[in-house]
């Protein structure tokens, strides 16, 4: 009767072990995913952060070529969406 006990021990320990370590690879496998998640929004990011350096840029020339009539104008065509009387602006609705 002390070998069965001592059996019964054994296989529950395992039976704890093999739970324990499907709950730490399933774990894993989030983190994993995770990851990858965040390393796309990071590199969505760094992509954004080029962008709006060089609209830094480009505002920074406006200003040093001195032109305020051409800041004005950017403003007013790209906040307020004015054009002139002769211009026709044309509207890319696709989504491409």
């Amino acid at each position: 009767m002390a070998k069965k006990v001592k059996r019964q021990k054994s296989i529950i320990v395992r039976v704890i072990v093999l739970c324990v370590a499907g709950y730490m690879l399933f774990t894993l496998i989030g983190l994993f995913r995770e990851l990858g998640e965040s390393q796309k929004r990071l590199a969505e990011l760094r992509s954004e952060l080029k962008s709006e350096e060089l609209k830094i840029e480009e505002l920074k020339s406006l200003l040093d070529e001195g032109s305020h009539a051409d800041i004005i104008e950017k403003a007013a065509r790209e906040r307020l969406g004015y054009v002139y009387s002769n211009e026709e602006v044309y509207v890319d609705i696709s989504g491409n």
